[in-house]
């Protein structure tokens, strides 16, 4: 059983049937809203929050709900549906089944599934009167699990822990709070690229449950314990990391990852429109431009860089962050971070494709490329890289090998500042190759097919080399 329980629909819940839900605890029980009324609160009558429910989102992108949720329900409608998620706290036993009632009250009546199928129900929950007891804290979070003063512990039996509203929001809090996020998982679980991206760098936390040794980091291997209201690295007697076994015990699939890192700078206008690079990338690498995009998961809208820009354009000068999916047949996803600067607008992207064992990624379209964004895109660099890691794109909690360098690119607006001609000879046996005009040229640096890990040495040197000038 999760704590998680989603309803897939194919009309949007309306107020009537929202109700309805609502009444799976009976009457005594109260509404609360939160985040300017985005999330609706079953809350018990001292105030303790039982089940959060997130508004509902409209999915237009098709294999959204079994890259989430792995196998699809039965009775699973068509996009576009519409997802509404309710998570029910950990600290009261019987709120997860809240959560299923309310669910399945509105799959009763709209039709769809429900996910994990064996949640949902219909019946009444009562609940004992001892939850009165228990008052909401001032500065509790929404579908937060424990609350220290330096951490915020989040628990998920999710098949794919996804970067969703909820949980953007909650580490944005905590970023503010400057606390810790501690994810705690089964060691089955997964996580998406938005969650391993958030989750990079201390001191945020993807802690794995483990039978061995308690817990461990599901992206470095440490052991963890449980100290002074957080989740710490466990030390050996010469005070290094101890490093759990089962991180160490992943099977080679034989499937690899092809990632293109890059950014861009344009000048900024009223008639510019953001997106088209990644756009661009796309197509040359998948023979299609993404299937939709968004700020959290599930992605749910359909593709529009008119529409992206138009709220990088509202929300500057704050950054904006997105998130892009390609179609279910080829295994791709991006992030976008958007910031408005002195010297314009950027683009940072992380794009990345996977590959099956029997796939070949495609590294005769890395040049050309390079060479279109390099020429319309505003490109200021790209490091193209492959790795050995899952088809699916999502991040085991298990030992993967770190991606090897193929190639680096230079746009103009970079090659200019670093002077053309000690550009152009780095202290390598390196070739670069001309892209776009001779007066204005971009750089493009071939460095290895992608199995020669001596091609880091070769990216060192190089990059050391261009920033000398």
């Amino acid at each position: 059983m999760t704590n998680d329980v989603i309803a897939l629909t194919p009309t949007m819940p309306d107020v009537w049937t929202v109700l309805a839900g609502l009444h799976a605890g009976g009457p005594d029980l109260g509404v609360a809203t939160t985040a300017d009324g985005a999330v609706i609160q079953l809350c018990a009558p001292g105030g303790r929050s039982l089940v959060s429910i997130e508004a509902p989102i409209l999915v237009h992108t098709p294999g959204e709900v079994e890259r989430l949720l792995g196998a699809q329900p039965v009775g699973i409608p068509a996009v576009p549906l519409w997802w509404t998620e309710a998570r029910a706290s950990t600290a009261i036993p019987k709120a997860e089944s809240l959560a299923g009632s309310f669910a399945g009250r509105l799959t009763t009546v709209l039709g769809g599934a429900t996910w994990p199928p064996e949640a949902a129900h219909t019946a009444v929950v009562p609940l004992s009167s001892d939850i009165t007891a228990l008052p909401a804290a001032d500065d509790a979070l929404p579908a937060v699990d424990v609350l220290t003063g330096s951490t915020a512990v989040v628990i998920s039996e999710r098949p794919r822990v996804a970067m969703t509203a909820w949980l953007s929001d909650v580490l944005s809090v905590c970023t503010e709070a400057e606390r810790a996020l501690n994810i705690v998982t089964p060691p089955h679980a997964r996580l998406t690229l938005a969650t391993r991206t958030a989750l990079t760098g201390a001191p945020n936390r993807w802690v794995v449950q483990d039978e061995e040794c308690g817990y461990y980091d599901g992206l470095s291997g440490g052991v963890l314990r449980w100290i002074d209201g957080t989740f710490a690295p466990v030390r050996t007697d010469n005070g290094a990391t101890a490093v759990a076994s089962s991180f160490t015990q992943g099977a080679e699939t034989g499937d690899r990852q092809l990632i293109l890192s890059f950014s861009t700078r344009h000048a900024p206008n009223e008639q510019l429109v953001l997106g088209h690079a990644l756009e661009a990338a796309w197509q040359a690498l998948t023979g299609s431009p993404p299937a939709g995009w968004s700020t959290a998961e599930p992605i749910n809208l359909p593709w529009s860089t008119r529409q992206l820009t138009d709220l990088a354009r509202h929300r500057a000068p704050r950054p904006t962050w997105l998130l892009a999916v390609g179609s279910p047949d080829r295994p791709a996803i991006a992030t976008l971070r958007i910031t408005r600067t002195k010297d314009g607008v950027e683009e940072e992207i992380t794009f990345v494709t996977g590959y099956s064992s029997d796939e070949n990624p495609p590294l005769h379209a890395i040049e050309p490329l390079a060479e279109t964004l390099a020429t319309r895109h505003d490109l200021t660099s790209m490091i193209a890289s492959l790795r050995t890691a899952r088809r699916d794109l999502t991040v085991p909690p298990q030992l993967e090998a770190p991606p090897i360098p193929v190639a680096f690119t230079l746009g103009p607006d970079s090659v200019c500042d670093v002077g053309l001609t000690h550009a152009r000879r780095p202290p390598l046996n390196l070739h670069p190759v001309q892209l776009g005009p001779a007066t204005r040229p971009g750089l493009h640096f071939p460095l290895s097919d992608g199995t020669d890990a001596q091609a880091w040495d070769s990216l060192q040197q190089l990059t050391r080399h261009l920033r000398a000038r």
